[in-house]
């Protein structure tokens, strides 16, 4: 990552994550964390509908296809949209970790345009641990696992607890989420982003 800012440098203290027992297996599908997520959520109609994969270690892999509806500039990918998909991508994350975080600072370098109708292959990986501070990396790629980067990001994430969500989330949406039966689909919903 090109220009990254001292805030995304792990301290000398910082530890190597450590993969959760109980997180999903290498190559298992995570699924969304939230049925209206933009990002992951099947629930919208023009959301990413990102797919990720658990990876080894603390590591993850995702794609997504670019819409119409994700255009910036004519026939290509805008690029809020694929800074979401690396957001997306970096806080599934936290679910290896078993821990719930949001997204302190993302830094995003475009590499190259990513056109309507590719399919961007993601890669994801926490790097250090530091007390409440997960430090991530992420890249894009066109054409498959192994293609040329089109973006690439550095993140931050901190851990919160789940009530940064009640206190701040619209009551309905957290009620609902708070009373669903599945516990794993419960804990999952406070997973990324304030």
């Amino acid at each position: 990552m090109s220009g990254t800012s001292a805030a995304l440098q792990p301290p000398a203290d910082a530890v190597k994550p450590v993969r959760h027992p109980d997180a999903p297996a290498p190559g298992e599908v995570l699924g969304a964390h939230y049925g209206q997520c933009f990002g992951c959520g099947g629930e919208q109609p023009h959301g990413l509908h990102l797919e990720a994969r658990a990876g080894a270690g603390v590591s993850i892999t995702a794609e997504f296809t670019v819409q119409s509806a994700h255009q910036g500039a004519p026939g290509l990918a805008h690029g809020g949209v694929l800074a979401t998909a690396l957001d997306e991508t970096l806080g599934s994350l936290n679910w290896l970790l078993r821990t719930i975080a949001v997204t302190g600072r993302l830094e995003t370098d475009f590499v190259r345009p990513v056109p309507v109708g590719t399919v961007l292959h993601l890669e994801a990986e926490v790097t250090a641990v530091a007390g409440r501070k997960i430090y991530c990396t992420a890249a894009g790629r066109l054409g498959g696992p192994e293609g040329p980067v089109a973006v690439r990001a550095d993140a931050l994430f901190i851990e919160v607890a789940v009530d940064h969500f009640v206190d701040h989330g619209r009551e309905e949406e957290i009620r609902a989420a708070l009373s669903d039966p599945d516990q794993v689909r419960r804990a999952r919903a406070f997973e990324v982003n304030p």
